[in-house]
């Protein structure tokens, strides 16, 4: 039988839950854990696909699914990391901006593109030299918690510090530094009460010449703080290790 594993139940899980309802994603069950169990019955309730709620992450290790997605946050890959890693299981790691302190060599850790996408191309260049990569993303004020009615830079800096200050805005950051490390990733972080959708613009000078890439994505209906396109990266990803 194959199993996904899911911890989080929130608006990335949803989508992917969804995609397996709608058979774009296929297997044969799904195993969900979320500390707040409400969240995993409403899901369960909203779909007629078989779910099982397991209350911890030992019993949805037991289940012994063939991949386990991550979409809970930071701090749930920093406290179910090293299991992970025990398991036989392939795993998706959406929060990436906790990855950045741990050891990531693992062949079973997949992580996917996101909000942005590219990454190939990056990666490769990275490979023969990036001497510079800036990250500059504009959100709504409401997507970065602040109240302002003017543009302002709230972050200047390094990805790493930017994924720790905005730990759920900022995973697109963390994504680019796993990508092209040990290459440094210069972050801006714009509020921009004009705009509605979650822009990144990346450009690179790397030792064969120059990229420029722009997103601009819909956030989440149901979380501000993250964009539709990353819940649809982790899909692809995951009909991909599935297919294995």
């Amino acid at each position: 039988m194959k199993r996904v594993g899911l911890i989080g139940c929130g608006a990335i899980g949803t989508v992917l839950a969804e995609a397996i309802e709608r058979n774009l994603i296929v297997c044969d069950e799904l195993v969900v854990f979320d500390i707040d169990v409400s969240k995993a019955q409403k899901l369960k309730s909203a779909l007629k696909f078989p779910i099982r709620i397991v209350v911890n992450v030992d019993e949805l290790f037991t289940a012994e699914p063939k991949v386990i997605v991550e979409a809970a946050g930071q701090q749930a890959v920093q406290e179910y990391y090293t299991r992970l890693l025990t398991s036989e299981a392939d795993f998706i790691i959406m929060s990436t901006g906790a990855l950045l302190d741990l050891d990531t060599s693992s062949p079973r850790l997949h992580f996917p593109a996101g909000a942005i996408g590219g990454l190939d191309a990056l990666s490769a260049a990275a490979n023969a030299g990036i001497d510079e990569l800036t990250l500059t993303s504009r959100k709504n004020p409401k997507a970065l918690g602040k109240t302002n009615t003017e543009e302002s830079i709230v972050y200047e800096g390094y990805a790493e510090e930017a994924a720790k200050q905005f730990p759920r805005e900022m995973n697109v950051a963390a994504t680019l530094a796993l990508t092209v490390k040990p290459s440094k990733v210069k972050v801006k972080v714009v509020s921009d009460p004009t705009i509605k959708r979650n822009t990144h613009e990346i450009q690179v000078k790397w030792r064969y010449g120059e990229m420029t890439m722009r997103f601009a994505n819909d956030p989440h209906p149901d979380n501000l703080h993250t964009s539709a396109l990353a819940a649809w990266s982790a899909i692809k990803l995951l009909q991909k290790l599935l297919e294995k």
